[in-house]
């Protein structure tokens, strides 16, 4: 098929490569404007934009693709179907009506539930236990299109933000070559979403990432998990903010008595925290202006205590 592609980050990208793989024509990628980096404000092309110039495939770079000018552009470019995966832009129905096919969305997550930009965290944070693509079919709403094909992972207990992400782009791949074949031969049935099901999967901020020891280890667990590793998941030590790279929870540490967010002891492999529920084991961790590192690492250079408090003021 002759495909209009729009993403950007490197989930799109990874079906992007999927669908030149699949044989399938790209006349064109839109994606964002290369965006400034650091502190010499280098400007660097999304991921998106960089696997087309690769493979010889035409770029457009709207700042909004709702601009009479940017849409004229667009309809330069022959389509049988629009292709969306994250492209951080919201498209008009008057765009999404120009393919004959109209337009497809690889969305990660099985919609109705988590419909929004960020549904990889909001899965792992709420404790999801299967998670996947949904290939739909777009309207003027946010995510609330005719589902087409839907692919299922289960998200295991070590799976963080990072790793799911990297599941999902790969089968949002699979999904969209997949539908696409099924499109072709008149087989997909499009389903329409339940309403009673639906949540909304808000942006991820910084502040998110703050840890509430209070709270049940299990949820500590899946916060952490959820925010690494970006944007992080955080508490403070001596006044000092102290990143938490990598953790898991006991549950059947006895914590009675014990100030959430206490240092229970400390041993060459993890520094172990008190939490409302169970114990927090700490297995990589980084000090405000230090390097990530292993626990023994760090407690060769900070003398953690036991009775010491994190998060304390």
């Amino acid at each position: 098929m002759k495909i209009v592609f729009m993403g950007t980050p490197d989930f799109a990208a990874a079906a992007l490569r999927a669908l030149i793989l699949a044989g399938h024509e790209i006349t064109a990628a839109v994606t964002q404007p290369d965006k400034p980096k650091g502190r010499s404000k280098e400007l660097i092309p999304p991921p998106v934009k960089i696997c087309a110039v690769e493979n010889g495939i035409p770029v457009l770079q709207p700042k909004r693709i709702k601009r009479p000018e940017a849409m004229e552009e667009l309809r330069g470019f022959p389509a049988d179907v629009y292709v969306v995966a994250a492209f951080g832009q919201i498209l008009s129905q008057e765009i999404l009506d120009i393919p004959p096919y109209g337009s497809l969305n690889i969305h990660a997550s099985l919609l109705p539930k988590y419909r929004g930009a960020s549904p990889i965290q909001h899965v792992i944070i709420d404790g999801e236990e299967r998670t996947g693509i949904t290939i739909m079919q777009m309207d003027a709403g946010i995510d609330t299109g005719d589902m087409l094909y839907r692919k299922e992972i289960p998200i295991l207990p070590q799976d963080n933000y990072e790793t799911l992400h990297d599941k999902l782009a790969a089968l949002g791949g699979q999904a969209i070559v997949e539908a696409l074949a099924l499109l072709e031969q008149g087989k997909l049935e499009p389903v329409k979403q339940d309403e009673s099901f639906s949540c909304y999967a808000p942006l991820i901020d910084k502040e998110m990432g703050e840890i509430d020891f209070s709270r049940d280890v299990l949820e500590i667990d899946r916060r952490i998990r959820g925010m690494t590793p970006w944007p992080g998941a955080f508490t403070s030590y001596q006044g000092k903010q102290l990143k938490i790279w990598r953790a898991r929870p006991s549950v059947t540490e006895n914590v009675y008595g014990r100030v959430p967010g206490e240092i229970l002891r400390t041993d060459k492999e993890s520094v172990t925290v008190a939490a409302g529920r169970g114990a927090l084991r700490i297995y990589e961790l980084q000090l405000a202006g230090k390097k990530r590192m292993t626990a023994h690492d760090f407690l060769l250079g900070v003398k953690m205590q036991p009775g010491e408090i994190l998060g304390g003021k």
